[in-house]
């Protein structure tokens, strides 16, 4: 039907116009003539029905958007599995908030530390809702394992320890790094190596409390786990002391910052390894108490080397031990044991006579020089294992065929074939030692380049080095890999100079993030470098 609009008043003729259109739509509308009658109705007009009404039409379902099958998310180190699903994933929203699963209460700090991260709030123990992430404690996997499951918008990851739940979250922080989202399916995920890490040389140089704080960030957001502290050598004593504060350097930690030092790496699930290491590299030890250096037969004064035959050498040394046990809590120690010049030499019982006679005194004629060192791993390893921690030592601490052998319990730190009488890694994994992989080949990170020491770099270590490559670039059998225990970066800092804190820390990034990669999981990786490298700049 036409409409009319009456557009404002209407006078005489018009109107009248007006009313007369009206009338026949009208007529017209109920199927009379187009003529009106006199009384204006129609008196011939016959009824008609009314057609039904139409049927109201039914809403058009909107369809249910059929989502791709998930990848993985884009980690470092990768996930060990992902089970694909269809669905939205996970991005953090204001309404969602990080939630703790019943009896999870000891995952508080993990808690809120991913909800900063994430920018939503933390809200502790509580019901999970939509668009939240929910830390649960359980189940009966490995250590440091965990499962991620992203569904109906939000996220679950549950572990059986704290460790595993922590890394889960790094999984987390990761993917919304790298993508702004986590992928819908499930991650289960655990590492390969029980001992992933960073060892420092803070004793020839100086390295901030803040500058060691910030390689804890780095390393555990990498589920690295262990970070080791060469704490004295010829250079330096870098801790504070109260036992012998006479060979503690200027330049130095308070135990008061070593203590937030340990705080923040209990947060981060990194257990800090200390080092004293003797008999040799006591250079600040002897410093302040010379009468404890070897002196060979012709005079020489080897640096850094204390006359082991002498018993105010293990008598400070010991003090030392007891006192640092005390305030590093963590599970292991590690006494050193490496390059003793007195074993470096051709004829160690002709170049220090005083030695041999001490040996000689102690096992009987048999008694060589080496027998006395290795005497003196046994005894410092004595006065450290009623702590209830593991102990460590250089590989070239260990010596065969002597009267007396190295204790059984002490893990070899393997990062050397170059020692005189070198030996290869089989011969220690052979006797059932544990060995932890510094290869110095890949592993050393050495300020200034020194003894054609290139800096290590994170492609090669990528894309040619396992925790089986111990020496060189050759494997051990396969046999042999439960026995290998995990990895380390190591930065030395014989030449202190060459590098300020900021190269270091630079220098050493990638390195890190594949070390972290193959302690994780020894396997090919799937991208190549090139693409892992495009991938740590977004998530490291």
């Amino acid at each position: 039907m036409m409409r009319y609009s009456l557009r404002g008043p209407r006078r005489g003729p018009a109107l009248l116009a007006t009313a007369v259109a009206l009338a026949t739509v009208a007529a017209c509308s109920n199927g009379s003539p187009s003529t009106p009658s006199a009384t204006g109705s129609s008196a011939s007009a016959t009824p008609t029905s009314t057609p039904p009404p139409s049927p109201t039409p039914k809403p058009t379902p909107t369809p249910t958007k059929n989502y791709p099958l998930s990848t993985a998310p884009r980690t470092i180190p990768s996930v060990g599995a992902h089970e694909a699903a269809r669905g939205p994933g996970w991005k953090p929203v204001p309404t969602g908030g990080v939630v703790l699963a019943a009896n999870s209460e000891a995952l508080a700090d993990e808690g809120r530390l991913i909800a900063g991260e994430l920018g939503i709030p933390y809200r502790g123990a509580a019901t999970a809702g939509p668009g939240d992430v929910e830390l649960a404690l359980g189940g009966t996997g490995a250590p440091e394992s965990y499962a991620l499951t992203v569904t109906g918008g939000r996220v679950r990851i549950a572990g059986p320890d704290e460790a595993g739940v922590f890394y889960g979250t790094r999984t987390l922080k990761q993917s919304v790094r790298a993508t702004g989202a986590m992928p819908e399916g499930t991650v289960t995920d655990r590492p390969a190596k029980p001992q992933r890490g960073l060892m420092v040389d803070i004793a020839r140089k100086y390295f901030t409390a803040a500058w060691i704080e910030d390689r804890i960030r780095e390393m555990s957001d990498l589920k690295l786990n262990q970070l080791g502290l060469h704490f004295s050598d010829d250079q330096g004593f870098r801790i504070e002391s109260d036992s012998h504060p006479e060979v503690v350097s200027a330049e130095h930690l308070t135990k008061a910052e070593v203590r937030r030092i340990l705080a923040l790496a209990a947060s981060r699930h990194v257990t800090v390894i200390p080092e004293i290491d003797s008999p040799g590299h006591l250079g600040a030890v002897i410093a302040a108490h010379p009468n404890l250096q070897l002196v060979s037969a012709s005079g020489r004064t080897p640096r850094g080397t204390v006359d082991i035959s002498n018993p105010d050498s293990a008598k400070i040394v010991d003090e030392l031990l007891r006192e640092y046990t005390q305030l590093f809590p963590g599970a292991y120690w590690h006494l050193g044991g490496d390059e003793y010049v007195a074993l470096m030499s051709k004829n160690p019982e002709a170049s220090y006579p005083k030695l041999a006679r001490a040996a000689v005194a102690k096992y009987g004629p048999s008694g060589r020089v080496q027998d006395l060192a290795t005497g003196w791993l046994n005894d410092r390893a004595a006065v450290v294992r009623p702590t209830g921690k593991t102990l460590k030592a250089w590989n070239d601490g260990f010596y065969t065929g002597g009267v007396v052998g190295p204790d059984k319990d002490i893990e070899v730190e393997y990062w050397t074939g170059r020692e005189i009488g070198a030996r290869l890694p089989a011969s220690y994994l052979s006797a059932g030692r544990k060995l932890i992989n510094l290869n110095d080949d890949y592993l050393y990170y050495i300020l200034g380049e020194p003894n054609k020491f290139p800096y290590p770099t994170g492609r090669r270590i990528y894309e040619q080095w396992t925790p089986r490559v111990l020496r060189g670039s050759t494997p051990v059998p396969a046999r042999y890999d439960p026995q290998i225990l995990g990895g380390r970066l190591a930065v030395w800092c014989d030449l202190s100079r060459a590098q300020t804190q900021a190269q270091v820390a630079t220098g050493i990034h990638l390195p890190l993030a594949a070390l972290a990669q193959k302690v994780w999981d020894p396997s090919t990786p799937t991208l190549t470098w090139e693409q892992f490298r495009a991938l740590a700049a977004r998530v490291t």
